[in-house]
């Protein structure tokens, strides 16, 4: 809904539903939070977590883990876009909804007590633990799973069959500690680990995603798009190769039968996401349209239209070239983000810019300090 929101500028949405939404699931959540007195800080304890695999302890009578990571740092997001939300509305409407939803003042600082003091748990080198205790569990014998079986996406079945659980386990149906790489930027990562009160270094994030990709069975369709996308940056063959299976996830039907059930449209909707904004690098924030491309070398060419607050973009990208064009745009220039500097593009303008320079490239545009373009220039960097 926040990102829906910040992509149209839709205020009447945020204002009619949208933000009572987000405070009734910003409620929910802390409501599932404890504060442990003797460590200072928030939990939720007794959870499952997006693995699957994991319901509970090994050898636990009580169902559920403490302090999913995933869980704990999504519940910070919510509780701190929830605050956002109130502050995007006109003071007479915000004053009204928090009537009707009996939200005050001590709740709204608690809330930001939880983002200040919520929980998370790490080992290693700064690796972040899938939930508490994770770091005890033995490691699994994936080599000799593999050869005896052949395939193991669904390994959870495999153990059973056997009289096991994966509880047991360092192992993962799916992406669990990787989703918060396919949901934030390291910026968004590090600034939310900073407001909890840690010290998380982004050069740890390509040590996680190595950790947790080894001890993932992809048990799900939805595995491979998120992986795809964590490795984007670091492993571009390896994604290309996850996005290309997400893309046969039906048509090949992946998994031996599922696919006469129903189809996999979060898998499919993913790899969309993926082309549009993984491999661009495009984001929006604080009505700046940010691209950061990447692509596969064996992906010549990426281009699409894309409607961001009600302008329409074409947006190209070439290994060597990005462009983007306000082709079918009205009002005032909209603010273009590319290599830490900010350019206005207005309707009817091109940017172009060389992927390949550190810096915009000087230009005879830039001996004007007001350069005029006309529909249909293109002002190259």
């Amino acid at each position: 809904m926040w990102q829906y929101y910040k992509a149209t500028g839709d205020l009447g949405f945020l204002s009619t539903y949208g933000a009572e939404m987000i405070l009734e699931i910003a409620r929910f959540l802390a409501g599932i939070t404890t504060f442990n007195p003797v460590l200072d800080r928030y939990e939720i304890l007794g959870v499952m977590g997006p693995d699957e695999y994991h319901d509970g302890y090994p050898d636990s009578e009580t169902p559920g883990l403490n302090n999913n990571a995933y869980t704990n740092v999504m519940t910070v997001y919510v509780l701190r876009t929830a605050l956002k939300a109130i502050d995007a509305l006109a003071p007479d409407r915000w004053g009204d909804l928090l009537k009707t939803l009996g939200l005050e003042q001590a709740e709204l600082s608690r809330w930001q007590d939880i983002i200040r003091k919520m929980r998370v748990v790490f080992h290693g080198d700064n690796i972040i633990s899938q939930f508490e205790g994770y770091d005890q569990l033995p490691e699994f014998d994936w080599e000799g799973y593999r050869k005896k079986y052949g395939d193991i996406q669904r390994l959870d079945r495999i153990l059973e069959a056997e009289g096991d659980t994966p509880n047991r386990y360092k192992v993962s149906k799916q992406a669990d500690v990787l989703m918060l790489f396919y949901f934030f930027s390291a910026e968004e990562i590090q600034d939310l680990f900073t407001r909890m009160g840690y010290d998380f270094d982004p050069e740890s994030i390509p040590r996680n995603i190595s950790y947790y990709l080894k001890r993932s069975s992809h048990g799900s369709t939805l595995s491979n798009i998120v992986h795809a996308w964590v490795l984007s940056r670091s492993d571009r063959p390896r994604s290309l190769a996850l996005f290309h299976k997400g893309l046969e996830s039906d048509i090949s039907d992946i998994q031996g039968g599922t696919t006469h059930e129903g189809i996999h449209l979060g898998a499919m909707a993913g790899t969309v996401d993926i082309l549009q904004r993984c491999y661009t690098g495009l984001e929006f924030h604080d009505d700046i349209l940010f691209l950061n491309p990447n692509i596969p070398d064996d992906l010549p060419k990426l281009s699409m239209r894309n409607k961001y607050q009600g302008k329409w973009f074409d947006i190209a990208v070439t290994p060597e070239f990005l462009t983007i064009t306000c082709n079918r745009c009205e009002g005032a220039a909209t603010k273009v983000a590319f290599q830490g500097k900010i350019h206005p593009l207005k309707p009817g303008e091109t940017l172009t810019f060389d992927l390949h320079e550190k810096q915009p490239k000087e230009t005879p545009h830039e001996k004007n300090p007001n350069p005029r373009l006309e529909s249909g220039d293109t002002f190259r960097w």
